[in-house]
């Protein structure tokens, strides 16, 4: 069995956007007539760009190849130019080419990925989601008010999830690190204070931010927020030095959780040796794809760390997501975003019941992908998936952060 060709799919979720302002679907077909479907996530270039990328990667490393020998298609890309390092544009480009082709080997197998992973470990796995707003909430309201906070916590507790997220701490700038706005700090234990009396012990609080704060920065916001028992503090810093995260998980009986941004076992051995995270969270379109992300969990269990596969992207990837989740011993639980969008893509192929997902048993990644909802949906922009903020963080107002993605009209 060879790969023979790749189709890209760029398309952009309608009105708000949750997922980011496109994603970047691969399709590789085989010479047997099998088709695999990826995802590249978050590109670090603009999608018309990265497509040219990914065709460069297919056509040196993929093309002609059996999309069975993942090890070998990994060496080849990790290598590529004398790199031997984790290179985020070349590394998403394999991770979503990767997917694909764990897709087609399980399709040709009739077998779901996870049975070619080592087996089904776990049975149905915990999912947790962002706050989002409610039909009847304002959608610029919503991102600093503690009480629609609280009610749309209360909403995904009703519907069976037992984790929310939630990130009121400000924005993330291209500045780097910053010391929070006591503002920030105040709204952001407005906010742990609301969700915690409105869920009570019925789920935990996953406090997100976005690598915002200087290290002694994220030290004060976390001592704030330590009273409400957050599962985790998302990212407090951000991921160019993994060993000052260590400082902020000594001074905080907060869990770290880490890795939306950090691709390989190679960064992510490394955060690990120096105490910083116990809960990792690799973005499977960007991190180096299943095999790789299945290594890592081995790695993880070393260091008695946990697994939590990040999501702020589509559908396919949540796909892959859910693949690895059932696979591992050390899964915490898995990020979703559920909008009809996302659905409609899969046709309806997985879904989350009572705050849970049962790991898909069809073959390849259990996805059926609506090819022409795909392509209907073009992504005419030019920003990219996310975007830093150039403004510093503000000390004399407010600041907002709205929830990854401006709402489009």
């Amino acid at each position: 069995m060879k790969l023979i060709d790749l189709d890209i799919i760029v398309t952009s979720p309608p009105a708000p956007g949750w997922g980011g302002r496109y994603w970047i679907f691969v399709k590789l077909t085989s010479d047997t007539g099998l088709v695999g479907w990826g995802e590249c996530y978050a590109s670090t270039i603009g999608p018309a760009a990265m497509e040219h990328v990914i065709r460069d990667v297919f056509q040196r490393y993929f093309l002609n190849e059996n999309p069975e020998n993942i090890e070998r298609l990994f060496r080849r890309t990790y290598s590529s130019g004398f790199t031997q390092r984790p290179d985020l544009t070349v590394m998403g480009a394999y991770s979503g080419l990767e997917m694909a082709c764990w897709d087609i080997i399980g399709k040709d197998r009739d077998r779901p990925v996870w049975a070619l992973l080592g087996g089904l470990m776990n049975e149905r796995l915990r999912a947790y989601s962002y706050l989002y707003p409610l039909p009847h909430h304002d959608i610029e309201a919503f991102w600093t008010s503690p009480e629609m906070a609280a009610e749309s916590a209360l909403d995904l507790v009703k519907r069976g999830y037992t984790a929310v997220k939630f990130d009121p701490a400000g924005p993330y700038t291209m500045r780097g690190g910053h010391m929070p706005a006591m503002g920030d700090i105040s709204l952001s234990v407005a906010f742990c204070k609301a969700i915690r009396e409105a869920v009570g012990d019925r789920a935990d609080l996953l406090f997100g931010t976005h690598g915002q704060f200087s290290t002694s920065g994220a030290i004060r916001l976390g001592d704030a927020i330590a009273p409400y028992s957050p599962l985790w503090y998302e990212e407090p810093i951000p991921p160019d030095n993994l060993d000052e995260f260590a400082k902020v998980a000594k001074a905080l009986p907060i869990p770290i959780a880490t890795g939306e941004r950090l691709s390989t076992k190679a960064e992510f051995a490394a955060l690990l040796k120096s105490g910083g995270a116990s809960i990792l969270q690799p973005a499977l379109g960007r991190a180096g794809g299943l095999w790789e992300m299945k290594k890592l969990s081995a790695i993880a269990e070393v260091f008695n760390a946990q697994m939590a596969p990040h999501l702020y992207a589509g559908p396919v990837e949540w796909a892959a997501n859910i693949q690895l989740a059932a696979s591992i011993p050390n899964l915490l639980m898995i990020e979703t975003i559920e909008t009809p969008f996302h659905a409609g893509l899969i046709k309806g192929g997985i879904t989350v019941e009572h705050g849970y997902v049962t790991p898909p048993t069809s073959a390849g990644l259990g996805i059926d992908v609506d090819e022409a909802l795909a392509r209907a949906h073009p992504y005419e922009g030019d920003g990219l998936h996310l975007q830093m903020q150039d403004e510093p963080c503000k000390y004399n107002e407010q600041n907002v952060f709205m929830g990854g993605a401006p709402p489009k009209a």
